[in-house]
């Protein structure tokens, strides 16, 4: 049986850590064979001790002769691509546009990419695609609404045709239900207290807004080619449907599994084919309901502003995903209300001129506008 070589981006955080759990639970598969950190030097030096990859990678350079001294016989760099080589699938879990090398790089190289890097396809999604075509290149993602739409179009031969509507669902996070009286002076405690997932602090306060669902539409639509207005979001407070697929003939596929990010990596890792281990499997006997409900768009703005993002196209998704992360900064410090987040991003938006990236630089540019515009609008 061949092993297939696995490099993780990012090891030291929660896709990371999860990947090498899944190695773990399949040694006769799968093998780490690179793993790469900024700079959890002591992390990363545990993770090599037990994995014993090939090449281990720390960017930041203040790190690198450390981990070199306890890494007798790896060899250790600090170029972040370099984890690329020796890898049959490349699992890209680092937070922000530090991933970005890593996702071009590894479609330039043909390899498959299970990619949890949300800047990738948000902001450079224009710049991504065209690598998708490269021979032996395959984009699997290892989010968990997008690995359920993955999957069920694979019940389709003909997605370009049959597929009627994407269905990503949302928890609706800690807010579901409440009005926007009632939210006006919620803390960040109250923000980051997420029913279903365990997450950071950003994205968690994202889950409570709905920016992160509205960034995933925009990833549903860079990954599958689905026009925006054929792509909608339900909440669902249980987190076991985690998104579904309408085809032309009425039939509606949908994907299920108690919230476990060790099932989407696995895919990933096994794509086309599925690993043995049951992550996430469902106790039938203990599911008792499902529930489903329009999300609150006027309560939950951000929702109707990514799209809006989405459909200007170009580099308006890198200026909204740059502002909101300054702007949740700022909620997160205690200097604006939680409230005022969709309002300090939309005032961000109205100002941003939209352009078409060719190179990686426009992104970065347009990325860096949306942060000093959020800023601005924060000083005022």
């Amino acid at each position: 049986m061949t092993i297939t070589r696995v490099a993780i981006a990012g090891s030291s955080g929660s896709i990371g850590t999860q990947t090498i759990d899944v190695v773990l639970a399949e040694p006769d598969a799968y093998r780490v064979s690179a793993l790469a950190v900024s700079s959890a030097a002591d992390v990363v030096i545990a993770q090599a001790l037990l994995m014993q990859p090939d090449v281990v990678v720390v960017t930041n350079p203040e790190y690198l002769a450390q981990v070199a001294a306890a890494l007798p016989g790896i060899t250790v760099t600090g170029e972040l691509t370099d984890i690329i080589d020796g890898a049959d699938v490349v699992i890209n879990g680092v937070v922000g546009f530090a991933g970005l090398s890593v996702t071009l790089e590894t479609l330039r190289a043909g390899r498959t990419l299970g990619l949890a890097n949300k800047e990738s396809l948000i902001a450079a999604g224009p710049l991504v695609q065209p690598l998708r075509a490269t021979p032996g290149a395959q984009l699997v993602p290892v989010d968990s609404e997008h690995c359920a739409i993955h999957q069920c179009l694979r019940s389709s031969s003909w997605p370009a045709s049959e597929v009627a509507r994407l269905v990503l669902t949302a928890s609706g996070g800690p807010f579901r239900g409440r009005s926007a009286e009632s939210l006006a002076n919620v803390t960040v405690d109250d923000a980051l207290a997420h029913p279903t997932w365990k997450m950071g602090p950003k994205i968690t306060i994202d889950s409570s807004t709905l920016m992160n669902k509205g960034l995933e539409v925009i990833e549903a639509h860079e990954l599958f080619g689905v026009s925006f207005d054929n792509i909608d979001v339900v909440v669902h407070p249980q987190s076991v449907v985690h998104s579904m697929v309408e085809f032309t003939d009425g039939s509606t596929i949908a994907q299920l599994s108690m919230p476990d990010m060790r099932l989407p990596i696995g895919y990933a890792l096994g794509y086309p084919h599925r690993i043995t281990t049951p992550f996430g499997r469902i106790d039938w006997s203990t599911l008792s309901r499902l529930d489903f409900e329009p999300p609150d768009r006027d309560t939950f703005p951000c929702l109707e502003l990514a799209y809006a993002a989405g459909r200007a196209g170009g580099t308006a998704p890198a200026a909204l995903s740059a502002a909101n992360e300054i702007v949740v900064e700022a909620f997160l410090a205690g200097r604006i209300k939680w409230s005022h987040i969709a309002l300090y991003v939309s005032r961000v938006m109205e100002k941003f001129v939209v352009s078409i990236p060719t190179q990686v630089e426009d992104v970065l540019a347009a990325d860096a506008e949306g942060r000093r515009r959020a800023t601005e609008e924060l000083a005022k």
